[in-house]
């Protein structure tokens, strides 16, 4: 655990501020959601909840499979991070922090393909910068939750229609089995 120097007392509610820089630094939103865990010596952690985190085995089951069909690199991220991976290194992606330009496009709630001219990077320090890839949100009750992303491996690889359907019905599936 880090300290940050910074401290905060409750209010007459029960309140505490999370001050901003942290709120910024950790891309916390108004409206995200926080789990609350304790431990014995009387510590409180608070940690980004991610429904798509439930589903991290299913997920990583999901890309192998995304991968065996396509030949493409197949992603699954939550919110904020990478959640499954498949077709490339691990280390290079998982649990990484998806980058800004991703986080805009899964916000959108917009399938989306790049063009020729625009890459789309998955994470900020990323490898995998080519022009051949389709990004689609995943909703669950009405809620952006995550991202399924199909990459090809090389430029001259092009992602078509079928490969574009693939990741539409993947997003939905996973979208489905965390509706309540």
């Amino acid at each position: 655990m880090k300290a940050t120097g910074v401290v905060r007392r409750i209010d007459d509610l029960g309140r505490i501020v999370i001050p901003k820089e942290i709120r910024k630094t950790l891309r916390i939103k108004e409206g995200t959601p926080l789990e609350i865990f304790t431990e014995k010596e009387g510590n409180i952690i608070l940690k980004k909840y991610s429904p798509i985190g439930e589903l991290a085995n299913f997920s990583e089951q999901y890309v192998n499979s995304l991968f065996a069909v396509t030949s493409l690199i197949a992603v699954i991220t939550d919110k904020d991070y990478v959640i499954a991976v498949s077709g490339v290194s691990k280390k290079d992606l998982l649990e990484k922090p998806i980058s800004k330009e991703l986080e805009k496009i899964i916000d959108n709630r917009l399938p989306t393909k790049s063009s020729e001219d625009s890459i789309i990077s998955i994470v900020d320090d990323n490898i995998i910068n080519h022009n051949n890839k389709v990004v689609v949100p995943i909703i669950s009750d009405s809620e952006v939750i995550g991202s399924v992303i199909l990459s090809s491996k090389y430029n001259t690889e092009k992602i078509g229609e079928t490969e574009f359907e693939i990741a539409k019905v993947a997003a939905d599936f996973l979208g489905s089995q965390l509706e309540i």
